[in-house]
């Protein structure tokens, strides 16, 4: 009768067949115990276990640190913890140029030289920040083009201001439709007051927050000043100016085209004329300083 079955019956009937496990001394070859199995209950089991250890790799490497000694894998907290310890790098790095600056300066004086008044500090280039680069500089006209080396070859922008004092903190209709773009997003500390040479606005703002261009133009200053820290410029159109001062670290440098809302610095708490981690941020325009919030809502 066994000839007669299809083949798919013969299959079931071999993986339900019972057999019995007996587990015997091997001395006195008594039985242990015993156990009635079939193929199905053998596959059912190995399945079950396999599934059990599966799970466990699983949630071991999803819910447990474990997932960080994966090759490839890195964590949100790790990035953090590197861009932070780069920045803190960067910062003793200058720190310590700082200190060989002021030493040698002792030793030009001790030995009546000329002190030296620069520090060369690099602009740290990030790749998750588009680079603009193939501006055409013939496209710019010759004010602007006179105006930015002016720009570049000062040390600072303090401009002669007895020129036309009274129109200091003036607002000028001819940019007020423009769209600035807010450079950072926190809380205004010290206003614009230009009678106690404050020619600008602080703006508080959690700690490696992105600064970010307020409008398009180009960089005409990236580089380190004694009493504001890392300093960066920016040219616009409608001889316009904006100044982004005690950064930690730019990403731009100088000729750089940028558009509105690029991030083109850190927030930091560089320079001798600071107290804690802010931005100062200054509108200069046609050679007088502007009141930013005039212009920009920055709470």
């Amino acid at each position: 009768m066994d000839e007669n079955r299809s083949p798919v019956s013969q299959v079931f009937k071999k993986l339900t067949n019972k057999y019995r496990l007996v587990i015997m001394n091997d001395e006195t070859f008594e039985e242990v115990s015993s156990f009635r199995l079939s193929r199905v209950n053998i596959y059912i089991l190995l399945s079950t276990i396999i599934v059990i250890i599966v799970t466990f790799i699983t949630s071991a490497i999803v819910f447990t640190p474990l997932k960080e000694y994966i090759p490839g894998y890195s964590s949100t907290s790790n990035k953090r913890e590197i861009i932070s310890l780069r920045m803190k790098t960067d910062s003793m790095e200058l720190a310590v140029k700082a200190h060989d600056l002021y030493v040698m300066n002792l030793e030009n004086i001790i030995n009546n030289g000329e002190p030296i008044v620069k520090i060369d500090t690099p602009v740290i280039d990030v790749e998750a920040v588009h680079q603009y680069d193939s501006i055409d500089l013939k496209k710019i006209e010759p004010m602007e083009s006179k105006l930015r080396e002016n720009v570049e070859n000062e040390s600072s922008f303090m401009l002669n201001l007895d020129l036309a004092k009274d129109q200091i903190g003036k607002k000028f209709s001819s940019i007020a439709e423009f769209h600035f773009f807010q450079p950072v997003k926190g809380y205004v500390t010290a206003a614009f007051a230009p009678k106690e040479e404050h020619y600008g606005i602080d703006i508080v703002a959690p700690e490696n927050e992105a600064i970010k261009t307020t409008l398009d133009g180009v960089v005409v200053f990236a580089n380190w000043t004694t009493e504001t820290g890392y300093v960066i410029a920016i040219q616009h159109s409608n001889n316009l100016i904006s100044l982004y001062k005690h950064n930690s670290v730019l990403m731009k440098k100088e000729g750089a085209y940028v558009k509105a809302g690029d991030v083109i610095a850190i927030i930091g708490n560089t320079g001798e004329q600071t107290s804690g981690p802010h931005l100062h941020f200054e509108l200069w325009y046609k050679g007088l300083p502007l009141n930013p919030q005039e212009y920009i809502v920055f709470n």
